[in-house]
């Protein structure tokens, strides 16, 4: 087992750089294979782990990653505050492709994925009226502002099953509803980390606009190359944020997640 990581990064291809020469981690979980090995290097005088939620090669989708693993992998390594880049597709005729969201609520339209580690006898219920880690948001947004980023601070993403991507009708509802962007691997990956007592930060960044958005420009229907090539293209946005972040996030929190259990249990 390699020295203990104090920072986990979900994230794709785009952040195999960092972590070249790597020490690799292969882990066996309570709740079954993580997703792929754990790289765990010093990024910028920190230990930070990384692991690609889709797998080395994304052929993991969405609904089949195993979120409880790849969480408890990273909680075992010692990793107490999560960053958990993703693509989304904006659901606002004013979010455009390129820009960065950094959320502070969630709705959950998933089904069938496993999403707690107290499934009884031991009950809990944890609060999620806040899920996303304040006090990384507002480091995350300070960085963005001063990197001159197109972003918002806050931002409410809707966590779809997949893998298909919405209809025409799905994603005007979702937009009348005034929820911003919509994803696939929010849920329940950020709970799993709240269960856990870890902080967790999101940056989204959109890659598209959803099937149904009104007044946004006149564009085909979102596919899969297209969302990947405007990931492609902006993904170095994303690592130099994370490269100024991950320095300035204290040892020690000022925030309660770390604390989230307190209270919590039956």
């Amino acid at each position: 087992m390699p020295a203990p990581a104090e920072i986990g990064v979900f994230g794709g291809s785009g952040f195999y750089e960092w972590f070249s020469g790597a020490e690799l981690v292969t882990m066996e979980t309570p709740y079954g294979t993580p997703s792929a090995p754990i790289s765990v290097a010093d990024v910028a005088g920190r230990r930070v782990a990384f692991l690609p939620r889709h797998g080395p090669r994304h052929t993991i989708p969405a609904p089949f990653v195993n979120y409880r693993a790849n969480v408890w992998a990273m909680h075992e390594l010692g990793v107490r505050r999560i960053i958990g880049p993703s693509a989304v597709g904006s659901l606002q005729p004013d979010l455009h492709p390129g820009d960065l969201v950094i959320c502070d609520q969630f709705i959950d339209r998933t089904s069938g994925r496993s999403d707690t580690y107290y499934p009884g006898p031991e009950v809990v219920h944890i609060s999620a009226a806040d899920p996303y880690c304040p006090e990384l948001r507002a480091l995350a947004g300070g960085v963005a502002r001063e990197q001159a980023m197109r972003f918002r601070p806050a931002g409410t993403v809707v966590v779809v099953q997949g893998p298909r991507f919405s209809t025409r009708a799905e994603s005007r509802w979702y937009g009348r509803m005034g929820w911003d962007i919509v994803g696939m691997t929010q849920y329940p990956e950020v709970i799993l980390a709240r269960e856990l007592q870890m902080c967790y930060l999101n940056l989204s960044l959109v890659t598209d606009y959803d099937a149904g958005v009104e007044g946004a420009p006149e564009v085909a229907a979102v596919q899969a190359q297209e969302v990947m090539r405007v990931l492609a293209a902006n993904i170095a946005r994303v690592r130099d944020l994370l490269a100024t972040l991950i320095p300035i996030i204290p040892a020690t929190p000022s925030c309660d997640c770390q604390r989230s259990l307190q209270g919590a249990r039956m």
